[in-house]
This record gives structure tokens, sequence and C-alpha cells, in this order.
């Protein structure tokens, strides 16, 4: 760069270019004519031009000096230092002022001279500038500038009066210097002295946190601090917070402040792409890709590489050439970062001609570049190709690193070139690469392919990192070799030098005992297997399944197979087995395609285990398909095949098919076939079928086992039936089996469902030990019933007992904050699903936050959140949303609301009955005709309401208008009588919920009589005031009926418990535990 003077002409009210020579003195360095044009931006910041001419400096050089001009006197300058200049300025009565002491340490900045800083700050001391912040920061930045830290902070300490700027100047002089505790150090105190900090400091702050790897609160600290302060938006700040939350792997935490920047740049984009890309989240990060060139940011060489390497690592490589022509379209095609990335693209998909391609036209390359290409052609099988290729880097005087060494000694050792292996490891100890680990193990690896075992046992020996990785390696070997012997030794030594086995290590010994016959051996490493607790590790177990099935002790093989969650092909049966036993259905099922494949043909185990993994995917066809060939094969009526059978089609809701699977079991059906049979009618909804097999199971002689009846009480919850579920209970007692946790839990959600709270809250309080499953089914059962303080106090006592919640526990928590309108406390939970719990929220959670916001009322915040969710609404939300607007009368977002719901499930009656009850509220008749006459065209048809109650062990069922019971006469009479009374008090009739259980050629006045009504009072009539009156309804309660049972709690004095299709509702004294919500 040429100091011009002329540049600077018209820059000043009293231009200084006069005071310059126009040649400057060649002693005159470029770093000082840079800091010298640096020193008039600081002038001018200091105070304006006008003044800065006419400062004592100024005048200084301004005037003839002995006879000399202005321009000798500078000449003069360059050599004299800047306390000597002092002296003249003196001498000619000129005093120093603000401006000469700032000019005076910039000179010493410049020659680098700590001796005459140090004397000029004695002056400045002298003549009472020390109080001058501005100098104060000059003499701090100088300090910082030459390393002198203890003076830097001495200053600072000796400060009155510290501005944002000193202590930027010190939070960034110790952050130079990696000094990381001082740096926290000083901005804590920075903010207890009440000095606002501005988004330089949280810069700063934020690359210590990221450089020093501190513990992940304190950069949520750090970020809370930034909020406060208004600069949690701001990019500069922002931008490393993304970065660092990527890195501590809060995804959605970034994803978050990433969203409220108010301004992205690049940075941005590339550190959420980059983040995305390298946490495994390749889809998001292409996803946010195209959001940020839907937003018109140019991207950037750094934006593409990282899309690239996205796309990359998930095998997007069609997207990956898309990518690459929008890089050609940018103009980025020859940034070096770019390139990379499309070599990587292309090697790792096998397209080595575009690869080749751009490596050609590449402006420069360095060592990522040829490692793109190694490791391609290594993985594709082009390993002289690569050898060929390092000759062409080393040509080019590029030096080869670890990474590039690596690959390069694996590809030798697949050719196994012994020789360029060696070469290439001479070359590792000349460049001082031979520590590295990844170049120790493919050294070993490349001695152990080419067959030289000595010279690997020589490397082993001499190599001065020896690790767990490197032992194994070398017990694998001999183990290859049949070199039994050898294979012991290292496996002992290895231990006595401190190395324990790991999972990787037992494999390798226990498949030499396997090849070798060493059955005796393979035992006692068995035994040190359980010692260490390897005993359930997925790869060791399946060496173990090998190696007993292989020596004939299948017993032992299938104890280890029910323990192990993982896959082995050893042996077939077994494995088959296993696979289904553990829930690995997949696998097994393809093992079985495979077994077949290779002409074994399956016994009964193999047909059983096979069908058990049908059912836990539900594949139908393919189940059925075996049972095909398991009938062909003579098993069909065999009873583990005949079980499975039964599992089968209970678990794909094929309950006829199940019953007849069941019917033809040749031998005595156990518990496992009744249990079948049971559980798939309880599950696919036939629960009161559930409960007559359980009665033929106790008829045949087989007893019931926990698993029954846990199947059993679950039937009678799903039915409401109590009565059953009670004398389950009983049952269970006298066998003992109502301590089991698992049963507990059946029998608090039987008396959450059948409206006995209390029940289910005694049995939660009785059991011994409680699990996730018990929280979760008391706290549903509370938030059900319309407790929900009680349902969160009990989640807060579930973490406290570190209780881990699970989806399941937050839906429950989420109802609660809708039932008790904690709409804030609600989202704060469904944020920490994920924030601190690692659990993604699903739709039913979104769907309690809407049912939240609907609640308070908020049904246009309610719209607003369901089109923020990350995923797509279902049916749930939106009528969930369109339930809210009914309550709340909000016309507009129900009608918007209901399109949204018929598109989805056009032939769900419940949405144009919602939306013609708006209509009606509205007075909107012509519109809520036309959702009537909509409806009979489409051919939807309402579910008629009934409702029932239990009176005196058996069950009283209602529809509406119901005119058919025994008692109907006494029922209507009582009815007629008790409207009166409620009406005295204040009862007024609802007439805009008809549409809601009766047809439109019905009356107004048979409002009335729903069927609720009709089973409250003959609950009324029947039961006596000390036992609870309990009605239960398949539809939602309408709004006439909800009013009415108020009224009618107050004058009967009684409680009644009414269960709709949403939930339960508690009504005494005139108020209803839902708040008059539903």
């Amino acid at each position: 760069m040429a100091f011009t003077p002329v540049s600077l002409r018209g820059l000043f009210s009293h231009s200084l270019i006069s005071h310059f020579p126009r040649k400057i003195p060649e002693e005159t360095t470029l770093k000082t004519l840079r800091n010298l044009q640096k020193l008039f931006v600081v002038g001018t910041g200091r105070q304006n031009s006008a003044c800065f001419s006419s400062s004592a400096i100024c005048r200084a050089i301004g005037d003839s000096f002995n006879g000399e001009t202005g321009m000798n006197v500078v000449q003069e300058m360059g050599k004299k230092n800047g306390f000597d200049y002092l002296h003249v300025m003196e001498e000619r009565g000129v005093q120093a002022d603000c401006n000469t002491y700032i000019w005076l340490l910039e000179g010493c900045l410049i020659s680098g001279s700590l001796k005459d800083a140090k004397r000029i700050h004695g002056r400045i001391l002298k003549s009472g500038f020390c109080e001058e912040s501005i100098l104060c920061g000059k003499l701090i930045v100088f300090y910082l500038g030459l390393d002198n830290l203890d003076d830097a902070m001495k200053m600072f300490d000796e400060m009155t009066i510290r501005d944002l700027s000193s202590w930027n100047s010190m939070i960034s002089g110790f952050l130079d210097k990696n000094l990381y505790s001082q740096v926290f150090s000083l901005f804590s105190d920075m903010i207890a002295e009440n000095t606002s900090p501005s988004n330089a400091t949280f810069a700063s702050i934020l690359k210590a946190c990221s450089r020093g790897n501190v513990a992940f609160r304190c950069v949520e600290q750090v970020h809370s601090i930034a909020i406060r302060y208004g600069f949690a938006t701001d990019p500069i700040i922002g931008n490393p917070l993304i970065d660092l939350y990527f890195k501590n792997g809060f995804i959605k935490s970034a994803r978050s402040i990433f969203d409220e920047l108010h301004l992205r740049n690049s940075v941005s984009w590339v550190a959420m792409i980059s983040g995305c890309s390298k946490s495994g989240h390749e889809e998001e990060a292409i996803q946010v890709f195209c959001q940020m060139l839907k937003s018109r940011t140019v991207p950037t060489p750094y934006v593409f590489s990282s899309v690239l390497s996205a796309s990359t690592k998930i095998g997007l490589f069609e997207l990956g050439e898309q990518l690459h022509a929008l890089v050609f379209k940018w103009g980025l095609s020859s940034e070096t970062y770019v390139c990379n990335a499309l070599l990587s693209l292309y090697s790792r998909c096998g397209n080595f001609l575009s690869a080749e391609r751009i490596f050609t036209e590449m402006n420069s390359r360095d060592e990522i570049t040829f490692n793109s290409l190694f490791s391609g052609l290594s993985q594709h099988g082009y390993s002289e190709k690569a050898l060929q290729l390092f000759e062409k880097m080393q040509l080019s005087g590029m030096k080869p690193d670890c990474v590039t060494i690596a690959s390069l000694l694996s590809a030798c050792a697949s050719l196994k070139e012994t020789l360029k292996g060696q070469q290439l490891h001479s070359y590792s100890i000349k460049a001082g690469l031979l520590s590295d680990i990844i170049i120790e193990g493919s050294l070993l690896d490349l001695y152990i392919n080419c067959s030289d075992l000595q010279t690997a046992r020589e490397f082993f020996n001499s190599t001065t990192t020896v690790n767990i990785v490197l032992w194994n390696v070398m017990l694998m070997a001999y183990g290859q070799s049949g070199n039994l012997s050898e294979s012991l030794e290292i496996f002992t030594q290895m231990q006595i030098e401190g190395y324990r086995p790991n999972q990787y290590t037992y494999p390798s010994i226990l498949r030499t005992c396997t090849s070798l016959g060493a059955m005796d051996l393979g035992e006692q490493i068995h035994t040190h297997v359980i010692k260490t607790g390897f005993d359930l590790n997925v790869y060791v177990c399946s060496v173990l399944i090998d190696m007993y099935a292989k020596h004939g002790k299948l017993d032992i093989a299938r104890e280890i197979l029910e323990r192990l969650p993982g896959k082995d092909v050893v042996s077939w049966t077994a494995m088959l087995a296993g696979y289904a036993q553990d829930g690995q259905c997949i696998e097994a099922l393809k093992l079985f395609e495979e077994m077949q494949i290779q002409g074994i043909r399956s016994d009964n185990i193999g047909f059983s285990s096979a069908l058990s993994a049908c059912a836990g995917i539900q594949a139908l066809n393919q189940g059925q398909q075996i049972h095909a060939q398991s009938y062909a094969f003579g098993y069909s009526m065999d009873l583990s095949v005949g079980n499975s059978l039964v599992n089968l089609y209970a678990r794909c809701g094929k309950m006829q098919d199940a019953y007849l699977a069941f019917r033809i079991i040749d031998d005595v059906k156990d518990e496992i076939s009744w249990n079948g049979l049971i559980s798939g009618f309880s599950q696919s909804g036939h629960s009161e079928e559930a409960l007559q097999v359980f009665n033929q199971m106790n008829m045949s002689g087989v007893r019931p086992n926990l698993f029954t009846f846990c199947s059993a009480v679950s039937a009678s919850a799903n039915i409401a039936n109590i009565k059953q579920g009670t004398q389950l209970h009983g049952r269970m007692i006298k066998t003992g089996f109502d301590l089991d946790t698992e049963a507990a839990n059946a029998l608090i959600t039987l008396y959450a469902k059948c409206g006995s709270i209390d029940n289910a809250w005694k049995e939660f309080c009785e059991m011994p030990e409680r699990n996730e499953v018990s929280y979760n089914a008391m706290i549903a059962g509370y938030s059900q019933h319309g407790f929900g303080k009680e349902s969160l106090d009990l989640f807060e006592e579930m973490k406290q007992q570190n209780v881990k919640p699970n989806n399941v526990t937050f839906v429950g928590v989420l109802s609660a904050c809708s039932h008790v309108g904690l709409v804030n406390r609600g989202l704060n939970y469904l944020k920490s699903m994920s924030e601190e719990h690692g659990i993604v929220p699903r739709l039913e959670h979104y769907a309690c936050v809407v049912h939240s916001f609907g609640r308070a009322g908020m049904v246009e915040r309610a719209r607003e959140f369901i089109e923020e969710m990350p995923i797509k609404p279902d049916a749930m939300i939106w009528r969930t949303l369109l339930s809210a607007c009914t309550v709340h009368k909000n016309l507009d977002i129900g009608e918007f609301t209901a399109n949204q719901l018929l598109q989805l499930e056009p032939e769900d009656s419940a949405t144009y009955v919602l939306l013609s009850n708006i209509y009606a509220v509205a007075k909107k008749w012509d519109l809520r005709d036309h959702m009537r006459q909509m409806m009979k065209e489409r051919g939807v048809k309402k579910e008629p309401g009934r409702s029932w109650i239990e009176v005196e062990n058996s069950f009283h069922p209602f529809f509406v208008g119901d005119r058919l019971h025994p008692s109907a006469n006494h029922i209507y009479d009582y009815l007629k009588d008790l409207n009166m009374r409620i009406s005295e008090i204040g009862y007024v009739q609802d007439r805009y919920s008809l549409l809601h259980d009766i047809e439109q050629e019905q009356k107004d006045t048979t409002v009335y009589i729903h069927s609720e009504k009709l089973a409250v009072v003959f609950g009324l009539i029947s039961l006596s005031p000390l036992k609870p009156l309990r009605v239960f309804k398949n539809l939602r309660v309408c709004k006439d009926c909800h009013n009415w049972m108020k009224f009618v709690s107050k004058v009967s004095n009684r409680s009644l418990i009414v269960r709709d299709l949403n939930r339960f509702h508690h009504f005494k004294d005139g108020v209803c535990s839902c708040k008059d919500f539903w």
C-alpha cells in the first residue's frame, strides 16, 4: 500500500499535509505509515479536525524551529523518540495536552518502546491527566499490546471511572492471551459494577466460551445475560450462540436462537447449516439451506461446503449434483472449500469422472482435497489409483497429514503392497506422524493383511502409544492365523499391563476358541465376560451364541440369546427366536428369509419366532405367508406356532382369525394361548369379549398369571365396568399379584377410568414401588378428572423421586395445565420436553397446548400456535381448536378450522355438528341449515348419543328421548318436577345445542331429554345418597346438559360424576370440575 498524502487533502479544516515531507525517509516502514494514518482517525474521533490541528502537538510543529520548516521538524521526529520530542515541546513553551499524550503513546506503540511509554505515563501522572479515561484507556491498550498484562491490570484497577471501552479492552486483551478464567472474572466484575456490556463484550465472552471449552451452564448464563441486555437477537452474539448450542447438542435451542435473530447474515446461515450437519440433522441442514435461498441471502462458499457435506453424509447424491449447479450459477466453483466438498460428494458416490474434472480445474488444492479423493478411491476399491494420486500430491509439494497416510496405508493393505506400505511407514517416522493412533492402527493392519505377523509384532512392541485398539488388532491377527497360544499370550499380557478387555477384545479370543475347538478355554473366557460385565453386550454375546451353538450347547446359547439385544447369524433358529423375543422383528424376518434362500428348513421354533416378528411390526401379509408355510410343513396346530398365530392376528386387529387359530391349537392351551386372545380382544376394543374369554379360561382350569389379570383389568377399564374390575382386584389380592407394580398400575387406570379417582389414589399410595407408568396413570387420572393442581404436584414429586418422565407423562401434565388455566406453565413444560428431557413433542402434546389456549379464550393465539408447529397438525389438533371456537363463539376461526377438518376427515360428523352449533349461536340459521344439508348430501350420519349407569350390578343404557326403559314413566315424571325446581333457582334452557344429540325433525322441547339427563334422573331415583352416581356417555356432553347437571347437583345435594367423550365432570354444589370448559 503506497502512502499518498494527496488522498488526505480536504479531510481537515487546517490541513496537516504541509507538515509531511513529499518523500518519506527510507527507514520509515510500511507499518509506521499505517499507524500514522490510524493516528489521524484517532484524532478525528477524539475531537473535530480543527481542534486536533490546533492542539499542542500541531502548534509545536507548525512554527519554524531555529529557522527550520515544519517539514524538517517532522523529518527530525523520525530520529527522536517520543519522550525527547516532549522535551522539545517544553523548550518551545508549548504545554502538552491530552491529545499530545495520546499521540506520543501511539508512537510508543509503533516503536514498541515500553521504557518510553512508562516515562510518558509518569509525565501523565505529574501533569494531572491521570483522570482522563481516554488516556487511561490508551495506556491499557498499550500495555496489552506489548503483553504487559500486569501493568495493564494495574492501570485498569487504578481507574476511578471505568468506561465500556476500558472493560472491553481488558477482556479482549486477556482473551488474546487465552486467559479465559480472567476473561470471565472481568465480565462478572463488569456486570457487578453495573456497566452495561456491548455486543463486542458479548462477542469476546462467547469466544472465550468456545475456545475454553467451558461447561455449558456458563454458556447458558451468558445467553441469559445477553437476553437481559437486549443483545440476544443481535447476529454478532446470536451466531456464536448457535454454534455453542449445537456443539453441546441443544439442537432446538440453537434453532430458536436462529429464528429470533433480527438480522441473519451469511455467518448465521453457515452456523445453522453446519451445526445441523455436524450434529446428525443433515435433512434439517438442507431445509435451512432452502430457507436461506428463499430469503434471497447470497450463499457463501462455507454455506455450500456445509450443505454439500450434509447431502454426502445421508447419500443424497442427486441433490448434491443440483447443489453443484447452484455453485456454478453463483460463481463459486473455484473456491477451495466448495471444491473439496464436491470432491467428497462425487468420490463417496463413485462418480470419479466428475471428481477428476473438479480436481483438475481447481485453482488451489490442500490436504483435504487429496484426502477426499484418497478416501473415495479406497472405499470403492481403487487403491492403486489412490497410490498414484499420492505421487501427484508429492510432486505438487503438498505434505500429507495423518488422514492422508492412514488412507494410503489402507489402500496398501487391500493391495497387499507391503513395500509401498513400508515406504509410507518410513515417511511417517521422518514427518513425526508415527505417534498418531490412526497411523499406528493402519500400519498394524497393513502388516497383518500382508501376512507379516512377525513385522506386525515387532512394530506393535515398538509403539510408544499402545492402547486397547492395537491390542485387539494383534489379538484378532493371531486368531485369524489359528495361533491359539499367541492369542492367549496377548490376551493375558494386555491385562497384566493394565488394559481391560472391551467388547472387541472378547470376540477375537472367542472366535479363536470356536475355530480351534478350545471349548474349555472358551467357557473360561465366558466366565471372565460375566465378571467384567460384558455378558449383555450384543457383540460379545453373538460370538458366545455362535461358540455354544457350534459345539452343541444350544441351551446355553438360548439363555444368552434371551438376554441379547442384538443380532447374530450363527445358529439360525436360535437367533431367529432371539430377534423375535427382543423385538428385532425386521431383522428376524430378514434372517428367516435368508434361511429359506440358503435352503434351511425351519422348525416350529423358527416358525413361531418368525410369526412373532410379524406380529411385532403388524406385517399381516407376510405373516399369512409364513402361516401357509407352517401349515404345509405340519406346524399350524403346534402350540408355539398357534400361540404366535393368535398373537399375530390379534395385533393386526383380525380377531376372527385369531380366534380360529386359537381353536385349532392341537395341544392343551396354556396361559400364553389364553393371554394372547384376551389381550387381543382388549386392545382391539372388544373388551366385553375379552372378559368372556377370561371367564372361559377360568372354567378350563388354566390359572391366570399376572399378564392375564392385567389384560382383564384393562378390558374392564375400557368399558368402565367397575364391578368386574373390583372382582378382579379381589382375586389379585388373593393370589398376591396386587403387590406387583404392573398390576397396581393397571388398577390405578381402572379406577381412574371408572370415575373412582379416590380409589385410584389409594392404590397409588399403597404401592411398595412405583415406576414411570405408575406416575403416568395417576397424573393422567387426575387430569381427566379435572384435578389439574394435584396432577402437577404429582409430576413435581415424580421428578424429585428421580423417576424419568416420558411422552405419556407430558400428555397428562400438559392436559393438567389446561384444566387449571396455566397457559405459560404449559408452554414451559412443552419446551422442557426436548431441552431438559430429550423428548420430542408429539401431536397429542401440541393438542393439549391448543386446548390450553382455547380454554383461556385465546383462540387466535391457538391458531397461530398450530401454524407455528414443527409438525403438520392432524384432525385432533383442529378438532380441539374447533371446540374452543364453539365455546367462545368465534365464527371466523371456527369456519377456517372446520374447513381444515373437512379436508382431513370429510366423513366425521363431529365437525358438522360443532360448526352447526357455532352458526346456531351466531343466529346464522341459513348456514346452519346448509351444514345439515351438506351432511345429508354426503351421507354423513351422526352417531346417536347414548348414556349408561350401573345400578345394582346392572347396566342401564339410555338413548335420546328413550321411553323403552321399564321405569320410563317414573323417570319422566321425576324429570318434569326436577326441571321446575331448578328453573326456580335460575336454570334457563339452552336451545342452541339441539344438533348435538337430536335430528332436525325433532322439536326444540326435546332438548331436555338428552340421554345423560335420563341416566342421571334414573340414578337419583334408584341409588342411595350414600352411593356414588356415575354416568357415562359416548359423546361430548352438550352445553345445556352440562348447565342442567350443575343445577341438579345443587337442588338434589348430590355429587354427580359424568364421563363423556373427553373427560370426567365432577358436579357438586352447582360447580363442575371442568370450570365450564370441555
